[in-house]
């Protein structure tokens, strides 16, 4: 549409419906906004708006509300939103630097979102198929155990036992060492073995991503004398198998609550929305797709290099493609530290939501969130 007076019209429209949660008429969009044009005129472009499906009358003798096409239009020709206030800025950097840890932080960010939208906060924890090791300690825990702990460099920390026995016949905790065959010692955990070992895995961990790492752990367990090779390699696959675990996905969820407000107008219930929030898997892929997208989706060209909309997606209503968010509207954006892109936030709400204000709070949170990750 390159009518920029309708294009007008449409975003009085959409700006009044969701404040006033009413059908928006003629009369209104003349008395509230400046549009420097008469009531019938507004009339003719509203008639057009309707018949091109950017809005729609739900009633006989009603005003019009937008569709999940108009607020796709309103969306996409945005040229700006609206930013925080200071004080919004100063208290969410403030709120997220006091958390004590990451489950602290990502459950703070999820409160942060549900407070400022008034809608469900979606926050997925950093996968660790995404992380880095940042610190790897071993600790012996009494007899042939040890106590495995990965760090990684988005501030998560996962324990794992490693048993390390000469008795090949004995159950393991999660995972065993087992003496060589060739009859030689078994593996020792002296402290002075420990040290090095941790020192030589840290080392050639360093800077480096999950598919990085075998190749360093196999050159850190070839270089290590005969008897400390087992336990090098034990440690080494245990750190692997922990970073490359594929169910380990975990998201944060706030505010659900504010689904049962009197003015969230979801026709068929909440079942349905409560129901695709718990489809965990499938609501994360949605996430990743809209982020990882390339705007200007409705195919017009019109608004797809907006300023805001860079690391921001959105998705109204039908374009949702699980079933209880049809008449839901979710936007997401990514977080991480130095630069990359390592897990997913989102607020997910009516299609009659406040885009700019909720495209602004994602945004917000996801830029502070990536400043207090671990770097």
């Amino acid at each position: 549409m390159s009518d920029e007076r309708r294009l007008a019209v449409l975003r009085a429209i959409v700006e009044d419906y969701v404040q006033t949660r009413e059908p928006v008429g003629s009369r209104m969009l003349t008395e509230r906004h400046g549009l420097g044009v008469s009531p019938a005129t507004i009339r003719n472009d509203m008639a057009a708006l309707e018949d091109a499906g950017y809005i729609a009358q739900p009633h006989t003798s009603a005003g019009r509300v937008p569709t999940d096409k108009g607020y796709r239009l309103f969306v996409d020709r945005l040229a700006e939103v609206r930013p925080l206030t200071s004080p919004q800025r100063r208290a969410i950097e403030t709120f997220l630097s006091e958390a004590v840890d990451l489950d602290d932080v990502l459950g703070r960010a999820g409160r942060l979102i549900a407070q400022l939208t008034g809608q469900v906060a979606v926050v997925q924890y950093p996968s660790l198929r995404l992380s880095g090791l940042r610190h790897l300690e071993l600790v012996p825990v009494g007899g042939c155990r040890l106590l495995v702990v990965v760090i990684t460099d988005t501030g998560r920390v996962e324990q794992r036992y490693l048993d390390v026995t000469d008795a090949p016949g004995e159950e393991p905790a999660v995972a065993t060492v087992e003496a060589p065959e060739d009859g030689a010692a078994a593996p020792v955990l002296d402290e002075g073995s420990l040290g090095e070992l941790r020192a030589r895995l840290n080392a050639a961990a360093a800077g480096k991503r999950l598919s990085e790492l075998p190749a360093a752990f196999a050159r850190v367990v070839a270089g290590v004398a005969p008897d400390l090779a087992p336990l090098a390699r034990g440690v080494a696959d245990l750190v692997v198998d922990t970073l490359g675990t594929e169910g380990e996905e975990r998201i944060v969820l706030a505010g659900t609550a504010n689904l049962a407000r009197a003015d969230m107008p979801f026709t068929h219930g909440l079942s349905p929305v409560l129901e695709a929030l718990e489809e965990q898997v499938v609501l994360l892929g949605l996430l990743t797709e809209m982020v990882g997208e390339p705007r200007g989706r409705r195919g017009d060209g019109a608004g797809d290099e907006q300023p805001w909309g860079e690391g921001v997606g959105v998705r109204i209503g039908h374009e949702n493609r699980l079933d209880g968010l049809t008449e839901a509207s979710v936007v997401a954006s990514g977080y991480g530290s130095d630069g990359d892109t390592v897990a997913l936030l989102g607020s997910i709400g009516p299609t009659r939501m406040d885009y700019p204000g909720t495209i602004a709070s994602v945004r917000a949170v996801a830029r502070y969130l990536s400043r207090v990750l671990p770097g």
